[in-house]
């Protein structure tokens, strides 16, 4: 609270005027960026992009929000608000359920996912190993970039799932943006 406060070039008293303590200060920004950032990805969902674009304009307006985070707020999240990552988790789940159940429809309907797959295995698939990509357990950062790491999870993840039609559509996007 002291760097908070010295940051923000106001005292302390004036933080606990706002907020209980530092618990209610972790849940409310948190939160409020969680809901930031799933009402960006709301919003792209009623863009219709292309399904395979859309999955990586996803991977940007997290990295937008997150640009800065050099250790993982999930990983700090879970070690010292264990219930507040439970109920991030929770709502992060459903609010992705929704996001990729459709774009897995359009996928299928556009002809550049296959149809013969379990659509709500494939989102589970998706979601909990994107969610452990942010696990510097398992991921460390000495090891791995995180947003490396993302990028060849949405590619892993369209191969796996993608038609003849689909795969030449990655690729194609593939070569047109570069990073």
């Amino acid at each position: 609270m002291d760097d908070l406060a010295k940051e923000l070039a106001i005292s302390k008293k004036t933080i606990y005027s706002f907020f209980e303590n530092k618990t209610h200060l972790v849940e409310c920004s948190t939160l409020h960026l969680c809901s930031t950032i799933n009402s960006s990805i709301h919003q792209l969902a009623t863009k219709e992009l292309h399904p395979i674009d859309e999955l990586f304009e996803v991977r940007q307006i997290v990295r937008r929000f997150l640009k800065n985070e050099k250790s993982s707020p999930q990983y700090q999240l879970q070690k010292y608000f264990p219930a507040l990552f439970k109920r991030l988790k929770d709502e992060q789940l459903m609010m992705m359920r929704d996001f990729l159940m459709s774009n897995i429809r359009r996928g299928i309907e556009l002809g550049v996912y296959r149809d013969d797959m379990n659509p709500e295995m494939i989102f589970r698939l998706y979601f909990f190993t994107y969610f452990s990509l942010r696990d510097p357990q398992e991921f460390p950062e000495k090891l791995f970039n995180t947003q490396e790491l993302i990028f060849q999870h949405i590619i892993y993840h369209v191969r796996g799932i993608a038609t003849a039609k689909g795969a030449a559509y990655l690729e194609t996007y593939l070569i047109n943006n570069q990073e």
